[in-house]
């Protein structure tokens, strides 16, 4: 009998292991300061240097959050889909790293800011292309992100 204990509680050890394998390929357990942080970084565009993921998607913000508070939630974060991170964000380009930091969304995920506004993709935006800058949407203005800080226009 004790033989068979032992086998079993080597199965019970692979099968622990193997799941906390399968959970971290998928993100299970991310946000500890060890995970890569999303990268922003700046890019040429129509509007001049502004903000893109590194997989070149541009980023806005929404002139309808004066805080760092996500406002966009629901139908709103479909169509703007947050630009969130596990880790620390990371800075390229001419990106400011101190001006890169995350806020916590109702539903504990964090997202990423930039000079204290919460940033966001637009959903059908081909890469590297701004293709919604001042569109008027869920009660504000969606506008893509200088380096400096700034909403294009201002």
């Amino acid at each position: 009998m004790p033989r068979r204990s032992a086998q079993l509680s080597l199965l019970a050890l692979i099968a622990m292991v193997a799941a906390m394998l399968a959970g971290a390929a998928y993100g299970v357990g991310a946000g500890r300061s060890s995970d890569p942080g999303v990268k922003i970084k700046s890019a040429p565009s129509q509007f001049g240097k502004v903000l893109f993921s590194g997989s070149d998607r541009a980023i806005y913000y929404f002139d309808k959050e004066l805080t760092p508070k996500p406002e966009c939630y629901g139908a709103c974060a479909t169509a703007w889909p947050p630009v969130l991170t596990n880790g620390k964000p990371e800075a390229a380009g001419r990106v400011k790293q101190g001006l890169l930091g995350t806020k916590k969304r109702s539903n504990g995920k964090r997202q990423v800011t930039y000079d204290g506004h919460p940033l966001y993709y637009y959903v059908d935006d081909p890469e590297g292309v701004v293709a919604c800058h001042n569109v008027d949407e869920f009660g504000g203005l969606w506008l893509a992100v200088k380096p400096s800080g700034r909403a294009v226009g201002e």
